[in-house]
C-alpha cells in the first residue's frame, strides 16, 4: 500500500493540474469572448501572424541551416491559411482548404520532430520554433472558432453551392448552416454548465 507522503504528492499534483486545467479554460474563455465582440480585428492580427510566420520561415531559409523541406513545408502551409481567410471568420470544416490545413499542420509537425530528433538543439530554439511557426497561427483560427456562430446570412457562392435548392432563401440557408456550426465559446459554456449548473432563481 502507497504510504501517506505518497497518497499526499499524488493529490497534490491532481489539485495542481486541476488548478492549471481551470486556468487555461478560464483564459480560453476570456479570448473567445474577445474574439466574439471584436471580430475585423481578430482578422487583421490572423493576417499579420502569417505574414510575420512567413518572414521567419524566410529567414530559416536563408540564414539556418533548417531542412528545405520543413521550411517549404510551412511556407505552403501559411499560403493555404492565408486562403483560409477570404472566408473568415466563417469556417467550413467539409471544405478543401481546411482539411488540406489540417493535413499540411500534422505532416509539418512530423518533419519538424523527425528534424530536432536526430539533430541536437537547444531546448529554447526547438520551443520558439514550434511556438512562432507552428503553433502560432492555428491557435488563432482555433480561438476564432467562436465567431463562427454570428456569421450573418448573406446570398454567397458558397451557400449556393452547398444548398442550390435554398439559394434564394437566405434565412433558411443562415439557420441550416448555423446549426451545423461549432463554437469554442459555445463549447466553453456547455462545459460551465455541466461542471457549475446555475441556480433556478425562486420566482415570488
Amino acid at each position: 500500500m502507497p504510504s501517506k507522503p505518497e497518497v499526499v504528492c499524488v493529490t497534490g499534483h491532481g489539485g495542481r493540474l486541476l488548478q492549471n486545467a481551470s486556468v487555461v479554460s478560464a483564459g480560453l474563455y476570456y479570448l473567445a469572448e474577445l474574439v466574439e465582440e471584436y471580430t475585423v480585428m481578430t482578422g487583421k492580427i490572423i493576417k499579420y501572424l502569417i505574414l510575420a510566420t512567413t518572414a521567419t520561415y524566410i529567414c530559416l531559409l536563408l540564414f539556418e541551416e533548417l531542412p528545405f523541406t520543413l521550411n517549404a513545408t510551412g511556407l505552403v502551409t501559411n499560403g493555404v491559411y492565408f486562403y483560409l481567410l477570404g472566408t473568415f471568420p466563417y469556417t467550413d470544416f467539409a471544405s478543401p482548404l481546411f482539411i488540406a490545413s489540417i493535413v499540411l499542420l500534422v505532416f509539418n509537425h512530423y518533419l519538424a520532430f523527425s528534424y530536432f530528433s536526430s539533430i541536437w538543439h537547444p531546448f529554447s530554439e526547438v520551443l520558439a520554433f514550434f511556438t512562432i511557426c507552428l503553433w502560432l497561427v492555428p491557435f488563432a483560427f482555433f480561438i476564432s472558432l467562436s465567431a463562427n456562430e454570428n456569421v450573418l446570412p448573406t446570398i454567397s457562392d458558397t451557400i449556393q453551392r452547398e444548398h442550390p435548392d435554398d439559394a434564394g432563401d437566405v434565412v433558411s440557408s443562415y439557420f441550416k448552416q448555423k446549426s451545423k456550426k461549432i463554437g469554442l465559446l459555445s463549447f466553453l459554456k456547455k462545459a460551465q454548465e455541466t461542471v457549475l449548473p446555475q441556480r433556478m432563481k425562486k420566482s415570488y
